[in-house]
């Protein structure tokens, strides 16, 4: 597929899910690919991507940014506490909000600068004990948390458990939004943006499919 292809799907789920045109942000996750394919994505006017390591995304995207202007990178990955001063200098938002400790840090740093990047709130709709993510009896409270230390959460977060039906996900995490006030929604890839924007779904996560497959080995 291509850009221009995942583009037109995303607003064909738009128009099918009665959904405000232009509504949907595409993400498109560049993490661990080839600059020259970066590039390229930039260069057909893409504008909004997604990393998922902090040091990567330092190497790459001041240059691109003094290149190509105004771009909107997004912290797509788990984000470690030593990281976070780093992160909030480089990423327009931050989607996996997890645990307490960082919440703290973010806020630490935000009081410090004046400013924060836009947050979201990771919820482990599927309870999984490998996986990063509020629980999601516990995003009630955890929001409040965020609340009483003025964090500019904006949404939830998820990535369904692999193999399994994402909606019923989706619509879970649709619900913990709109009872906590948040307009929010971060879900959906490559297979499923079409569920995830049927459910509400302001940010839909693509890479490989924009890309290319990635190659791993090359980064190591």
């Amino acid at each position: 597929m291509s850009l221009t292809e995942i583009s037109a799907g995303v607003r064909a789920a738009e128009l099918a899910a009665g959904r405000v045109a232009g509504s949907v942000t595409l993400i498109a996750v560049s993490k661990v690919q080839p600059l020259d394919r970066v590039v390229a994505v930039l260069e057909a006017g893409h504008r909004v991507f997604g990393e998922n390591y902090v040091q990567e995304a330092a190497g790459k995207w001041p240059d691109l940014r003094a290149r190509f202007g105004a771009v909107a990178v997004h912290m797509i990955g788990p984000l470690q506490t030593n990281k976070a001063k780093v992160a909030v200098e480089l990423f327009d938002a931050i989607h996996t909000v997890d645990r307490p400790s960082l919440a703290e840090k973010l806020a630490r740093l935000a009081q410090e600068r004046g400013r924060c990047p836009d947050l979201f709130v990771q919820v482990n709709t599927g309870e999984e004990p490998q996986k990063a993510g509020v629980l999601p009896a516990d995003v009630d409270g955890f929001l409040a948390t965020c609340a009483g230390m003025d964090l500019p959460v904006r949404g939830l977060m998820c990535i369904p458990p692999e193999g399994e039906d994402g909606a019923p996900h989706f619509e879970a995490l649709a619900g913990m939004a709109a009872r906590n006030g948040l307009s929010g929604l971060s879900m959906g890839m490559s297979s499923d943006y079409a569920a995830a924007i049927a459910a509400g779904a302001t940010h839909v996560r693509v890479g490989s499919a924009i890309f290319g497959a990635r190659d791993y080995a090359a980064r190591s």
